[in-house]
C-alpha cells in the first residue's frame, strides 16, 4: 500500500481545485477579490461542483482502468475504452459545465466510424487535454514509454496539436515524479531535461500517422514544435521562481492557461510558490485572471501527488462532487 496515497491525494486535489476555480473563471483578479474576499481566505463553494475538467479526468481514468483489466497498456487496448468514455461524456446530461469547443467537436467525431486520427483537432492546443491527464501519471506499473505514449494518445484523441501532446506528456510526467517523491525545488529542471530528451521523438507506435494531418515536413519537425513551445514557457516559470512574488497574479508571468503549455506552467508556478501549503496554492491558482478552474485543478493534482491524501482538509474533501468515484480510482492506484 502506498502510505502517502499519492493517487488519492492527486485526484481529490484536482477536483478541489476545479471546484474552487469554477466560480472565478472568466473573472479578473479585482473582480474575484470583490466577489470572494481576500484570496488567501477563499472557501470551497457550496455545493462543491466541478467542471468538465474533473469529468474528463474520470472518463480517462475509467478508460485506463478498463484497458489495464484487459492486459498490458498498449495503443489499441487503451484507445478503444478511452474513446468510448469520451463519447459517453459527450452525450451525458451532466456535460453541462461549459466544456471546451475542441473536446465537443472531437468527441462528436469520435462517435462515428472515423479513425481517431481523423477525429482529432490537430490545430488545437487548448488546455482540455492536459487538464485531464493526471491519471496517466498515477497508474502504477507503467514503463516510461507507456506513460509518455498514453499521455500523448489521450491528448491526441481530441487535441492533436504537437504542443497539446507535449504539454500532456509533461503534465503526466510531473505528476509521476511528484508521486514518486521528487523534490519540488528541482521539478522545473527535471521537466526541461525531459523535454530536451524527447524534443524530436515522434512515437509512431502510439500516434500512428497523426502528424500527416499537419503541414510539417516530417514527424520530427511536427513534434519538435510542441516541445519548443513548452520549453519556452518552462523558462518563464523558472524565471518567475527566481524572484517569487506570491501576491502577483501568476498569469502575468506564465500566461492565462487557456492553451496547454500555459496551463501547465501557470499551475506549476502556483504549486511551487507554496509546495508545502496545498490549500494556499489552490487559492492562488483560483484567484487568477485566466482559466482559473483548469489552472487550479492542475495545481491540485501536483500538490496532491506531492503530499498525498492528507494534504486536503476533510471538511473540503468530504463534500467534493464525484467523491466516491475519485476515492475508488485513487484507492485502486494507491494499492
Amino acid at each position: 500500500m502506498n502510505t502517502k496515497q499519492a493517487a488519492t491525494g492527486s485526484l481529490i486535489g484536482l477536483a478541489l481545485g476545479d471546484a474552487l476555480g469554477f466560480p472565478t473563471e472568466f473573472n479578473d483578479v479585482p473582480g474575484i477579490l470583490a466577489k470572494c474576499g481576500p484570496w488567501r481566505e477563499m472557501e470551497l463553494p457550496r455545493p462543491a461542483t466541478v467542471t468538465d475538467d474533473t469529468q474528463m479526468t474520470l472518463a480517462l481514468g475509467r478508460g485506463m482502468r478498463t484497458a489495464l483489466e484487459r492486459g498490458g497498456l498498449a495503443p489499441l487496448r487503451m484507445a478503444r475504452p478511452v474513446r468510448e468514455e469520451f463519447v459517453d461524456w459527450f452525450h451525458s446530461p451532466e456535460n453541462n459545465r461549459a466544456p471546451g469547443r475542441t473536446c465537443l467537436v472531437a468527441c462528436e467525431r469520435l462517435d462515428s466510424d472515423l479513425r481517431w486520427q481523423d477525429a482529432s483537432e490537430v490545430g488545437s492546443k487548448g488546455c482540455g487535454a492536459n487538464m485531464r491527464v493526471a491519471p496517466v501519471g498515477l497508474v502504477p506499473g507503467l514503463s516510461a514509454g507507456q506513460r509518455a505514449g498514453a499521455a500523448q494518445l489521450q491528448s491526441a484523441l481530441t487535441h492533436g496539436h504537437p504542443t497539446a501532446l507535449a504539454a500532456s506528456d509533461l503534465t503526466a510526467h510531473a505528476v509521476y515524479l511528484l508521486a514518486q517523491g521528487a523534490e519540488p525545488t528541482g521539478l522545473v529542471g527535471l521537466l526541461r531535461s525531459y523535454a530536451y530528451e524527447n524534443r524530436t521523438r515522434y512515437d509512431h507506435h502510439w500516434l500512428g500517422d497523426l502528424w500527416t494531418r499537419s503541414h510539417d515536413a516530417s514527424p520530427e519537425v511536427f513534434i519538435a514544435r510542441g516541445w519548443d513551445e513548452c520549453l519556452a514557457v518552462l523558462e518563464r516559470a523558472a524565471d518567475a521562481l527566481r524572484t517569487p512574488s506570491p501576491e502577483t497574479d501568476p498569469c502575468l508571468a506564465t500566461g492565462e492557461g487557456w492553451i496547454a503549455e500555459e496551463a501547465l506552467a501557470t499551475a506549476l508556478l502556483c504549486f511551487l510558490l507554496f509546495p508545502q501549503e496545498p490549500v494556499t496554492a489552490l487559492r492562488r491558482a483560483a484567484c487568477t485572471k485566466g482559466d482559473s478552474d483548469s489552472i487550479a485543478c492542475l495545481t491540485g493534482a501536483f500538490a496532491g501527488a506531492h503530499l498525498g491524501a492528507a494534504a486536503w482538509p476533510e471538511r473540503w474533501a468530504e463534500r467534493i462532487e464525484y467523491r466516491s468515484e475519485l476515492l475508488a480510482l485513487g484507492a485502486l492506484w494507491d494499492r
